[in-house]
């Protein structure tokens, strides 16, 4: 049986074959900076595992997920290969493998390409990426939204320059906390999560601390986040409460607790976009209501560093944001980088 790559030759997988002068370098050495993730035990995490597995077994299924995790370096080589090794693959039928399990390269801020996966990815794959000209560069590699990392490295041309990247604009990272979407369902590839939009854009550091459906406010995950470093913290999980009850129970015990180890840091609230198939009208509106009540609230106690934002605004004029109707495609994403983007740049 013929395959769709033979009779369109465009839509072939570039193979990877490694020539003699590749050169390849663990991502944990010197000079590479490795953001938004960090090694432990056998793999990139976004979290600790003990962590982890406190808040509840979904999080720990998803905390691995390499989403946010960011390589940045600077090269004049010709290309940039990568070798990545997994154990954990999934699949979905409204995701592409390249949003999933791929990786982006950026050079001084743009796009130069995806390391595109194989479809039959198991363990790990190899790609390359040509640059059009040998010159230093800054890059920037986006690593998988929804798959496991174990090992990650970078091919360079023997003997090109390999040093380290110029620091971002801040020393401290945003925080996101949400739900499928914070996590990147379902971007076309790495670099179009809002997240990662925003951090280019704004030149800023982040961790992705989305978890697909499996966000729900747990004391334990306050607990955590409170105790990091940060920048900024946007709170968007309206969309993995099962319930209004749930989310009135939780919400404002939840801000509190990273609020009272955190006295100046700005908050934005969040609340869900109008395309989430599951809000719809009344419930929508009164969930709204849950999440403004918490910021009233603390701007009646004289708290000056919360922000609120209407997610069912962010869509408006624009009917195909998402994939089906619940989750965003890249449009959705550079809707919502643009809304969250215009508070953050308010707040920095």
């Amino acid at each position: 049986m013929r395959t769709l790559s033979e009779v369109d030759p465009n839509l072939r997988i570039p193979g990877f074959v490694a020539g003699e002068d590749v050169c390849f370098y663990d991502v944990r050495q010197e000079p590479f900076r490795v953001y938004g993730v960090f090694y432990e035990k056998d793999r990139f995490r976004r979290m600790p595992e003990e962590v982890a597995l406190s808040v509840s077994k979904n999080v720990h299924y998803l905390h691995s997920n390499t989403t946010g995790g960011r390589v940045r370096f600077v090269t004049d080589s010709p290309y940039v290969a990568v070798h990545m090794e997994t154990d954990h693959v999934d699949r979905m039928p409204h995701f592409s493998m390249t949003g999933m399990s791929g990786l982006d390269l950026y050079a001084d801020g743009r796009y130069c390409g995806t390391f595109v996966p194989p479809t039959d990815l198991e363990d790990g794959f190899e790609n390359i990426l040509d640059l059009p000209s040998a010159q230093l560069r800054e890059m920037t590699i986006h690593m998988p939204l929804y798959t496991d990392v174990k090992t990650l490295k970078i091919g360079l041309k023997e003997g090109s320059q390999l040093l380290p990247p110029s620091p971002y604009a801040y020393d401290k990272p945003v925080v996101f906390y949400g739900h499928s979407i914070t996590q990147g369902a379902c971007a076309s590839r790495p670099g179009n999560s809002y997240p990662n939009m925003l951090s280019r854009r704004l030149q800023i550091d982040h961790i992705n601390l989305g978890f697909s459906g499996s966000a729900k406010a747990e004391p334990q995950m306050a607990e955590y986040i409170a105790s990091l470093p940060m920048l900024a913290f946007v709170m968007d999980y309206d969309g993995n409460s099962p319930t209004r009850e749930h989310l009135q129970s939780t919400h404002e015990p939840f801000f509190k607790i990273i609020r009272e180890k955190n006295p100046e840091l700005p908050v934005i609230f969040m609340t869900a976009t109008n395309q989430a198939r599951f809000f719809r009208d009344k419930e929508l509106e009164c969930r709204k209501d849950v999440i403004r009540r918490t910021y009233e609230n603390a701007l009646a106690a004289g708290d000056q560093h919360v922000y609120y934002l209407d997610g069912s605004k962010i869509y408006e004029g624009f009917d195909d944001a998402t994939v089906e109707g619940c989750h965003a495609n890249d449009l959705g994403f550079w809707l919502q980088a643009n809304a969250v983007g215009a508070l953050l740049q308010q707040i920095l």
